[in-house]
């Protein structure tokens, strides 16, 4: 089990290091990253929607159920239903979601090509095939996930702020001095830090079990799960390592 797991790991990075030999020209990357982009962010936008308001909502109204208190003002529902999802809910969450739909994508998208020697026709045609196929994910992923976590702030924010009047729970005005008491700017730095790391291990990881399948449909199908698995794990233990460099 050790020795299996030191083996992927100095394979990924060899994996990595794999992506930067020969590079192709500028326009082939260009071309391949704004599809990509559109695959990873564009094509995620109703669901990252979805889960953004109706979590909103849901942090909103069981703030102010744990806050019942006459010490407690009600603006505070505000500002945690702010904190909560600027630093976790939407860098973190949504980077989950991502993650089994973009990352089980990726690894049978590429996984399939693997085992029906799609990429060895490109290898000998001398492309460097896992640069050619990986690198502009990375960097799509990288450029766009942050415009994604952003509109899942706001669209989290305003669904809590909804949720919270329509229910009469906590007024506008309330809620709308909890969001801007207290406000600390470095709060969506930090979220967008944590964005751009979570969106190299969505991409790179499902990649790295595509393109080292072996065997047919089953294998693909193990190599999504297992991209899948692996992507939501270390982005858990980055959160909290990032979490204890930066806030800690």
């Amino acid at each position: 089990m050790i020795n299996s797991t030191f083996y992927h790991i100095g394979q990924y990075w060899i994996f990595i290091k794999s992506l930067f030999q020969k590079p192709e020209k500028f326009a082939v990357y260009m071309r391949q990253i704004l599809r990509e982009m559109d695959n990873i962010g564009v094509g995620s936008m109703g669901l990252v929607a979805l889960t953004s308001a109706f979590m909103g909502a849901i942090i909103t109204i069981q703030s102010a159920y744990n806050l019942v208190n006459p010490l407690v003002p009600l603006y505070a529902v505000g500002i945690v239903a702010r904190d909560s999802i600027i630093l976790e809910f939407s860098p973190t969450i949504i980077m989950l979601v991502l993650a089994g739909k973009v990352g089980s994508s990726i690894a049978s998208e590429i996984g399939t090509m693997r085992v029906t020697e799609q990429i060895d026709a490109l290898e000998i045609m001398g492309i460097n095939s896992s640069g050619y196929l990986v690198l502009p994910k990375i960097v799509a992923a990288i450029i766009i996930t942050p415009a994604v976590v952003l509109l899942s702030m706001g669209i989290g924010i305003a669904g809590g702020w909804i949720a919270g009047d329509l229910s009469g729970i906590v007024p506008s005005n309330d809620y709308l001095r909890g969001l801007q008491d207290q406000f600390i700017p470095f709060n969506i730095t930090f979220a967008m830090i944590k964005t751009i790391v979570f969106a190299f291990i969505i991409t790179s990881v499902p990649a790295y079990h595509g393109f080292y399948t072996s065997g047919g449909a089953l294998e693909v199908g193990q190599s999504s799960t297992k991209g899948v698995v692996f992507s939501s794990v270390l982005i858990l233990i980055f959160d909290y390592v990032l979490t204890q460099l930066i806030l800690g």
